[in-house]
């Protein structure tokens, strides 16, 4: 789909792009959503520029990702998309600064840009020019994660709370099964944040520091605060990463202790019916000269013998602090 914007002057305007064969002048954003082979080679025709491909935007290397060509910068970068549901996913999205315009490619329609989109229709000093508009779109993505980010960090305070601030006294039971599903999910929620930040400060640095790209004061002092931001929440992300680890660790290391008590009570119960075990062996030997065998209390003694021996075993345990 192509969707193309004007700067209007209550804000961001869409026109209808679809079937057109040529982009209006006045536009300064064309932004393609999962685009047809025709609008890619409409854009790239109207524009004389060649839009990257889905493959070439997979590439991982920073010289197919970050590039000049012809004073135009081509900055494909990865964005953490579908946050809010149980399979996050990390998308490519290809911002390509052309004179008076922004092109955007993308093939996920992520919640960032719709709240951009949303935000710049009633501000009109928000997409007043193609920088002012790349600006807003890098914010809106980097709210977008530090929103995540903020809510991994409460959902692994809630773990953390699960696994080391339950009272021995009221004996509440652990999913720790659950607690692992759920420092897996978060860990792949940070994951792809901390890519996506990651990314995006890259493209920063290589934005700031084009020799074709005329930046003003204040709007290279507001790529600057956007770049500081992007290393502070990258910063947070490392150290939500390590905590990820630190309570997967303490996590297996519960279910460890949980298999190996599981083990001892069986262990424990093998050792106490040993001896009794041993006196019934005993007993059941059919000797002629036993003399309990012709004792009246003889088979109450014996039974004595078995039970206590039981019972003295459990005790010594006990004392001993291995149950």
């Amino acid at each position: 789909m192509l969707s193309t914007y004007i700067s209007h002057q209550r804000g961001l305007a869409r026109t209808e792009a679809s079937g057109i064969q040529r982009i209006p002048d006045n536009v300064v954003w064309v932004d393609l959503l999962e685009p047809s082979l025709e609008e890619e080679r409409m854009v790239e025709r109207e524009l004389a520029l060649d839009v990257p491909s889905r493959e070439e935007m997979r590439e991982i290397e920073t010289s197919n990702r970050l590039y000049e060509e012809n004073g135009v910068l081509f900055m494909t970068v990865t964005v953490a998309a579908k946050l809010d549901t149980l399979r996050p996913e990390s998308t490519a999205i290809t911002f390509i600064l052309a004179n008076t315009r922004l092109i955007t490619n993308r093939y996920i329609d992520t919640q960032s840009f719709r709240n951009f989109i949303s935000y710049a229709e009633r501000h009109p000093l928000a997409c007043n020019s193609p920088l002012v508009i790349l600006a807003g779109l890098v914010e809106a993505i980097i709210e977008r994660i530090a929103d995540t980010l903020e809510r991994v960090g409460n959902d692994l305070d809630a773990v953390s709370n699960s696994i080391f601030a339950v009272d021995p006294r009221t004996k509440v039971k652990r999913d720790l099964r659950g607690l692992l599903e759920r420092i897996g999910f978060n860990g792949e929620l940070n994951s792809k944040a901390r890519e996506s930040l990651v990314s995006l400060g890259r493209m920063l640095v290589f934005l700031q520091q084009s020799g074709s790209l005329a930046l003003n004061d204040e709007q290279r002092s507001r790529f600057r605060s956007i770049a500081s931001d992007a290393v502070a929440l990258s910063d947070h992300a490392s150290f939500l990463g390590s905590k990820v680890s630190f309570l997967l660790e303490a996590t297996l290391g519960l279910i460890n202790l949980e298999q190996n008590n599981i083990i001892k009570i069986f262990s424990v119960a093998a050792v106490m019916f040993m001896p009794p075990t041993l006196i019934a062996s005993i007993y059941g030997m059919n000797f002629k000269h036993m003399p309990e065998l012709d004792w009246e209390f003889g088979y109450l003694l014996a039974m004595t013998l078995m039970v206590g021996s039981g019972l003295g075993i459990y005790i010594y345990f006990k004392r001993r602090g291995w149950l």
